[in-house]
């Protein structure tokens, strides 16, 4: 991990409240993308497991891990600066 991707998290994780939402996975110790699968699994499949036949369950699964690699920092920059300007 890079060193200010460190710095970040670590100042996520100090100011984040201790009564976090229990399916919150992100930032939190011992948690990870794999418990939240487990997790979204198991209570599809416990679902689908009721006796009632006419069950089904509904997934969307979305990938944000590089959104922000798109950006580009020097017009993210300009934006604010031409926000600021007087009319």
């Amino acid at each position: 991990m890079k060193c200010f991707e460190r710095l970040v998290k670590s100042f996520i994780t100090s100011s984040l409240p201790e009564s976090l939402d229990p399916l919150q996975f992100a930032y939190r110790a011992n948690r990870s993308t794999d418990d939240a699968i487990a997790l979204t699994l198991h209570t599809a499949l416990s679902h689908l497991d009721q006796r009632n036949r006419n069950t089904y369950v509904r997934m969307l699964f979305i990938d944000y891990s590089s959104a922000f690699n798109t950006i580009v920092p020097s017009k993210l920059a300009i934006k604010p600066r031409a926000q600021q300007r007087p009319l």
